[in-house]
Parts: C-alpha cells; structure tokens; sequence
C-alpha cells in the first residue's frame, strides 16, 4: 500500500476545526432512516419494484334516490382480485356514510367551544342539537349463490368473514345491498356530499359523493388501509372498472364519472345533436341545455322516472350529481394523445359568471396539467356548481362560488371560484390517477395538486392571485410549539393549520425546486418521472422522494429533511460585509503616492471588521510571494506576478451569512454597485454543508459595491428581510416605536 504525505497549513487546520461551534445537527445527512426501505415491491430508485402488485376492484352498481325522502338505495355486485401474495382470511369494506351518525366524530368536535355571542348554525355544528338520520342501513351481503356473509361493522368500516380465505392470483365476488339517507350539506361544516335545497323554487341538487360501500385499500406497505374516516383524512382506494344505472326523477338531468351509455334514453334529440356539435367545437363551448330550458324544467316536477347509464374503466373511484335545475355547456379539448369534453352543469343561480368561466378553466387546468405530467386519459372532465366547498372525484368535481341574486361577483370572488375549479380538475392527476393514500398522507395530493394548480393559474391567469414562496411567510413564522411538519398524518394536524400545512407549504418547496434549486428542465423532467411511474398505482412518500433525486442525479436529501420532516424556516442573515484591497508588498507600484496611502489605511482601518457600511473605506491587506512550504511536495509553482495582475485595483468582499430559521437553503446574493449596475450571485445549500450556522464567502468585484441583499426576488420564504441587508439599517427601539406612536 502506497503512503502519502499531506501537509496542510496550520491555519486551514484551525478553521476547520472551529469552524461550528454549535452541535452538528446532519442536516445534509441521508434520510435513508425516515422513510421506508426500498424493497422488491418499491425500487431504491423510486420506481415500482419488479414485483410490484396492487388490489383491483369493479363494481356494477344500481342506484335509486328518492327525492322526497333523500334516500339512496343501491344494489352492488363487487369483484375483487387478490394479486398480492397474501392469503387474506377477511376484506375491509369502507362505509365513510356512517361519520354522520350521531355519536361519531365530526366537525362540530374540531371548532372548540362556546363563544360570548353564536349562530343557530355555529351551534349545530358544535352540539348537534337538531336530530337528523344518517349513515348505512346495510340490508345484506351475500356471495354468488345468495348465501350471507359474515359481516362486522366498526364505524366507517366494515369486515367481511370468508367462508374460505381468498388465495393469492384468485378472486371473489358478492352482493352488498344498502341504503342511506342523504344529508343536508347547509348542517354540515366543509360537507363533501349530500343534497342542496333550493327554497325558491322547491328543488334540490343532489351531490353524491362516497356513496356506496367500496373497498378498502390493501397493500405491501401496511396491509389493509382500514383507518376510520374522520373527515379530514380523505380516501384511499383501489382501482376497477364501474357500470352504474341511476335512477332519478324523469326530468332530473345527471353528470356523472365515466360515459354516458344511454344518451338516447335520457336525452332528447336536440340534446344529442348539440352535444355532436360540441364534440368539434374547440374554441368555446356549447349549450347542451339552456337557460330557459333549464328554468323550464325547474316546474315540471315529474312523477315518473329515468335511469341514467355510466360506465367508467381504470378509475379509483365513482360519483355523481343530480338535479332539475341544471344548464349543461360542453367543449372540447384537444390533447397529444387523446381528446377530451370539458363540461359544467350549474343552476341558474351560477349564472352569468359560471356560463363564461367554467368550462374555459377546466380547459386550461386540462392543457397545463397534462403538459407537466401525462395527457388526460379519460373521456370527460366534468365541473358541477355548488356551494361554499370544492371537492373532487374521478371526472367530476364539485366546485363552490357563485354570484349574487343580481348577477354580480366581485373579482376577488370570481377569482377564487376560476381557481377552485382549477385546483378540483386537477385533482384527477392527484390523487385520482398518481393513486396517493389521502387517508394517511394529505400533502401528497393537496400539495402536489396545489402545485400544478398554482402553476396553471400563473400561466393562464397571470393577472390572478397565486401562491408564491412569500405566500407561506406568516405560517412558517408562527410558533412553532404548535406547528407540525408537513409529514405529520393527516387526521393529526390542527384543522386551523392543514390549508398552510399540507397545500401551501408542499406548493412553495416544490416551487423553490422547480424555480431556484433543481432548474425548470431538471425539475420537469424528474415531476414528469414521477407521474408517469406512478399512474394508476399507489406511491408513498418515499417514491416521491427518490424518484426527484433518481431522474435528476441531484441530491435533494437536505431539502427533504428540513422542508417535510422539521418545523424549522428560513431566515437568513446578512451578518457582515468587509470590503478588503491588497496591497503588493513586493511589487513596484507606479503611484508611489498611493502605495504610502494605502499602508497608512493598512495600519489604521482595523474597526472596518465591525462597520455597519462602506464609507470609512477598504481596509488594505498585504499580499506576499507564497513560501515554498505552502506547496507541500508539488514542484509547479503559482506566477506570482500574474497573481497581483488579476487582483491590482480589484474590490474583494468577504461576505459573512448566518442561518438563524435553520433551515438550509441556496443563498442568493444581489450585488448593487455604485454605478447604478447590478448582479445577482447564486450559491448552492451545500456551502452549509461544513457549517451549518454560519458561511463566510469571498468575492472579487471590479466595481464598488453600494449595497448587498440576500434574496432580493424573495425565492427561499425568508421570515425575517430586515436582516438582509447591508449597509445595516438601524431598528429603532421599542421606546422610540412607542414613543412615535403617541406622537
């Protein structure tokens, strides 16, 4: 074995050795350890592993609502596969309905207690004081020959006993019958489904969301996903295939996932024929049903009834709604590989602003989000208009915002309402497709979901309101004794937090990726990686992770640690700026007058260390020929004549950061110089590699500098500006602030 002798300066060792003097705390250390191993089933690239497998569930559904009544009972024949190599001796079926039950946790228990002055409404919410029915009547379930199953029913789960377990590659099918009473969606806070009743012209809006009693998750990661619903975690599925009939009062109009089957049953002729000119207009929409139709057949009341058939193939999930009340636009849209009809179906209520707006933003939701992952692969992508909430399933969303009784909506408002639209139909990649478990992890569909939707509004409504890293300052400077990370379960976060937590923050750091760390072509490439990797199965968060890393070749460890796993923020601090000239010792200097100058501030301009800005001067270093020793063994040698070439008459600047939030992050340096001119700077977060409190950086400028700023664009969500700066402003005091005040 070969021996080699480095010689290091003394002085190199000893700023490394108190470099920090502060306990390290590894923050660009692997989190191999805080996510889950990768295995056969999920690759250590990210990817699904070679024996990768996941559940499969179809369903063919009949379903009956009764208008008078709000009840909705159904027939299903459920077929699941088992294509994990577990023998499974029971199945977990979902009943999210039974949270309404009385007894059961909502969202009254969340918004805390009494208040000096309350609403009848507040305080339904907080006691439940009017008693209302709810949850799953379960009438049977039986197998293919009629035979019962044994069930048991813990709250929004229900398992079922099999006569023999369910073997690997094998599946099985049986009968579940139900009903349950729809809910009025005005008693619920943030409600998801149920009916909206309309007291001016007696009609309701049916918006039938987990409805039907479906299959729970199970997977390689933690066997069945049976956690009980609790509103805020939303759901986990498996995909299938879904023939539904509906049947619905005759003049009821319904929209629904999957496509229509039976349009020459359920819609009339002139309605055919202008949804076949719908499909070749692309440039705005078509009216399927009018205003005045729509008005007309909110009176006709029919005592008869329709049924409405839908198929849906490769979907998670199943929804619908219904009402009389219904105008219908369609357009179509044209994607790469396949071409889709955005439609919105809204009472007149929504009118004008829904007939101008809606159908052009699922349109421009549909165009950005399959440019950044894969081209929407469904028939439809549907937006319905209701109140107060946006909520989303395969197809269809439910988007709130509406004007008021004269027609008028402030921009504020309609804003708000283009971008809930936006953010619904969007949802179809997130979680729809790219099949996140929502029960467990919000952020991974909120936040990637918000993500593109931000991006969506920036590109196609550049004049709106979007989120940006400022966005996320107020939260990430709260207290953090409260605060939770972002990789905190969804029903665990505080319900005042969740918004910031689990959308905002996700949106800003994949934000600060794609725009300041990664690059946008890096960034897209490694996004669109994911996506592609993961639609129609079921990624956790650790495929995300190693995914961005793996189809970038870009550690990303240390940004994963402290924007997911940590409470900690950004606040970078301008520390010192010291502004230095060398002064040649051995050179012959033309100006022999400045040489004496220059050792005269040499000797008396040692305070500079501690100058608060750049007016007493530079303070002037010697710079000598480099003894032989510096070289250790080398032979070649530095020119030390072009040495003093490259830096006669130059302005060098040691800047000193501090990390005072504790969250790395690149640094960003704006140079403004005397003459007017300006320069941005950009370092990487592996300088906090070594120190991981406090970087010094050295720069050589041409020009006098005027000023230095970190961060000038505001990219990183830095909590604390005032520190940004130098030359340092002075901060008045408290005395002074109040003191002015009165004044």
């Amino acid at each position: 074995m070969k021996k080699y002798l480095f010689i290091l300066p003394l002085i190199f060792i000893s700023q490394c050795l108190l470099a920090q003097t502060k306990p390290w705390q590894g923050k660009f250390e692997p989190i191999d350890n805080m996510i889950a191993a990768p295995n056969t089933y999920r690759a250590a690239s990210g990817a699904p592993g070679a024996e990768y497998w996941q559940q499969r569930a179809n369903y063919d559904i009949k379903a009956h609502i009764d208008e008078k009544t709000n009840v909705l009972s159904g027939e299903e024949t459920i077929t699941y596969f088992n294509n994990s190599p577990d023998v499974l001796d029971y199945l977990w079926v979902q009943l999210e309905q039974n949270v309404n039950k009385e007894g059961n946790e909502d969202f009254g228990s969340i918004f805390n207690g009494m208040e000096d002055g309350i609403t009848t409404r507040k305080m339904e919410f907080l006691t439940r004081p009017i008693k209302f029915p709810a949850g799953y009547t379960i009438k049977s379930v039986t197998d293919t020959n009629g035979k019962p199953i044994s069930t048991l029913v813990n709250n929004t789960m229900m398992k079922l006993n099999l006569s023999e377990p369910l073997k690997p590659g094998s599946s099985i099918q049986f009968h579940v019958a139900w009903s349950y009473p729809a809910t009025d969606r005005s008693l619920f806070r943030l409600s998801r489904e149920g009916f909206e009743y309309y007291p001016e012209d007696d009609n309701k809006e049916f918006l039938m969301g987990h409805w039907y009693p479906r299959m729970a998750v199970y997977n390689d990661t933690e066997g069945w996903q049976n956690q009980q619903f609790q509103r805020l975690g939303e759901f986990a599925l498996e995909f299938g295939d879904f023939d539904v009939a509906i049947t619905i009062p005759a003049d009821y109009v319904v929209a629904a996932t999957g496509k229509l089957m039976n349009s020459n049953e359920v819609l009339t002729k002139t309605q055919r024929e202008r949804m076949a000119e719908a499909e070749n207009s692309y440039d705005k929409p078509v009216m399927i049903i009018t205003e005045d139709e729509a008005i007309a057949n909110e009176k006709t009341k029919s005592n008869k009834e329709k049924t409405w058939k839908f198929s849906a193939k490769n979907v998670r999930d199943f929804s619908f709604a219904a009402s009389r009340k219904f105008l219908w636009d369609a357009q179509a849209v044209k994607l790469p590989t396949n071409k889709v009809m955005a439609m919105s179906f809204y009472p007149k209520e929504g009118l004008p602003v829904w007939k101008e707006e809606s159908t052009n933003a699922v349109k421009q939701a549909l165009e950005v989000y399959s440019e950044a992952t894969f081209d929407y692969p469904y028939p439809v992508a549907i937006s319905v208009n209701t109140s107060n909430i946006g909520m989303e399933y395969p197809m269809i969303s439910f988007n709130g915002g509406r004007p008021d009784k004269n027609g008028f909506i402030s921009e504020r408002a309609k804003q708000g309402m283009v971008s809930t639209i936006v953010h619904e139909v969007g949802h179809n990649w997130f979680p729809m497709i790219v099949s996140s478990d929502e029960r467990k992890w919000m952020w991974m569909d909120e936040g990637l979901n918000t993500f593109l939707h931000q991006r969506t509004l920036a590109e196609r409504y550049p004049d709106y309101r979007h989120t940006t890293p400022k966005s996320i300052v107020p939260y990430m400077s709260g207290d953090t004794n409260i605060m939770r990370p972002i990789m905190v379960t969804s029903d665990n976060e505080l319900f005042n937090q969740f918004g910031n937590n689990f959308y905002q923050k996700p949106t800003v750091g994949l934000q600060m990726l794609r725009n300041s760390i990664m690059g946008k072509a890096l960034f897209d490439e490694a996004f669109r990686t994911y996506a592609n990797r993961w639609k129609y199965k079921h990624p956790n968060p650790a495929d995300l992770f190693r995914t961005l890393e793996d189809a970038s070749a870009t550690d990303l460890d240390w940004f994963f640690r402290g924007w997911f796993f940590t409470t900690d923020h950004v606040d970078m601090e301008l520390s010192n700026v010291k502004w230095f000239k060398v002064y040649e010792d051995n050179k012959n200097i033309e100006d022999q007058n400045k040489v004496s100058k220059m050792k005269i501030e040499a000797q008396g301009n040692a305070a500079n260390s501690n100058a608060k800005d750049f007016s007493n001067g530079p303070e002037v270093v010697p710079m000598t020929d480099s003894p032989d020793s510096d070289y250790g063994q080398f032979l070649s040698r530095i020119d030390n004549d072009e040495m003093r070439k490259a830096v006669s008459g130059k302005n060098i600047y040691e800047v000193t950061i501090k990390n005072v939030g504790g969250l790395v992050m690149p640094v960003t340096i704006q140079w403004i110089y005397t003459d007017g001119t300006t320069e941005i700077e950009r370092l990487p977060a592996q300088i906090w590699r070594r120190n991981e409190y406090e970087v010094k950086r050295t720069f050589i400028k041409d020009k006098e500098v005027k000023e230095v700023n970190l961060d000038p664009n505001f990219e990183f969500a830095d909590t604390d500006m005032s520190n940004n700066s130098f030359p340092k402003e002075d901060k008045p005091s408290e005395f002074d602030s109040f003191k002015k005040k009165q004044n």
